[in-house]
């Protein structure tokens, strides 16, 4: 079992929601997605909290650990805050110096925004560590099945994706590696000179583009050709667990629905 879940990595398990169908749980993930955006109100978004982390719950992996993989994305969820604190004007005002106007309607439209992302972060963070990424590519895959007929590269747009979710985790490993590399050559991050950010990103741009290079290379040596009679050891299917994760999604949204009518 990994020692600290990160969005991206697989967490092992023998969970219900480790078995469900992966497709199932990719579309579930979009539900509670656009339930969390349906949400008008604290309480409508606490049924989405609720139910996102009771799922971590069932998979076995720990809040502190569930919170954990999403902390590199919480400069999206600090920023978004802060910009509707400064930018919506609504309602009394708290503080104001110089162009600055805090009030109350911003106060409470940035924590409303910044509880609708976690959720947002926690439920596809949640489909990451219970999913094997091979499978996540063949749900989107199969989720962009009905497009062929236009043209849309289905397969390709799933490879993507499953690449992009693999190297997430590897990334965020050579990150902290790069930094403690250059952090032992006396380099001071800490003061936020470009020099000193350079000597961080540089390698790990470098390191970036030499694992695609690798990639492409391994690919080409296996002759890959797209997804055009490729067949899988373990076909995904349903069962009933899939059939009461549907049942109890449907629950949850019935429920942000009714919150929105009884504190509209």
């Amino acid at each position: 079992m990994p020692d600290i879940a990160v969005l991206g990595r697989y967490w092992p398990g023998t969970s219900p929601v480790h078995r469900m169908d992966a497709r199932m749980k990719l579309v579930l993930s979009l539900l509670v997605m656009a339930a969390a955006f349906a949400a008008q109100s604290f309480p409508g978004l606490a049924v989405c909290a609720a139910f996102v982390l009771g799922f971590f719950a069932l998979a076995g992996i720990p809040a502190a650990s569930a919170l954990k993989s999403v902390a590199p994305l919480a400069f999206i969820v600090v920023l978004t805050a802060l910009l509707n604190v400064l930018f919506v004007q609504d309602g009394k005002a708290l503080f104001e110096w110089w162009i600055v106007r805090v009030t109350e309607g911003g106060l409470w439209q940035a924590a409303f925004i910044a509880c609708r992302l976690l959720v947002l972060l926690l439920s596809m963070s949640l489909l990451t560590l219970t999913t094997p990424t091979l499978d996540i590519t063949e749900a989107f895959e199969w989720t962009l099945g009905f497009l062929r007929p236009l043209g849309v590269p289905a397969h390709e747009l799933g490879m993507m994706m499953g690449i992009a979710l693999r190297f997430l985790p590897q990334f965020a490993l050579e990150l902290r590696t790069v930094h403690r590399a250059q952090a032992s050559r006396g380099a001071t991050f800490s003061k936020g000179r470009l020099r000193t950010l350079s000597a961080l990103i540089v390698p790990l741009f470098t390191s970036a583009f030499r694992h695609a290079d690798t990639l492409s290379a391994a690919m080409d040596a296996r002759c890959y050709h797209g997804g055009v009679g490729r067949t899988r050891l373990n076909p995904l299917a349903c069962t009933q667990l899939d059939a009461r994760g549907a049942v109890a999604v449907a629950l949850m949204l019935a429920c942000v629905i009714a919150s929105n009518f009884a504190f509209a």
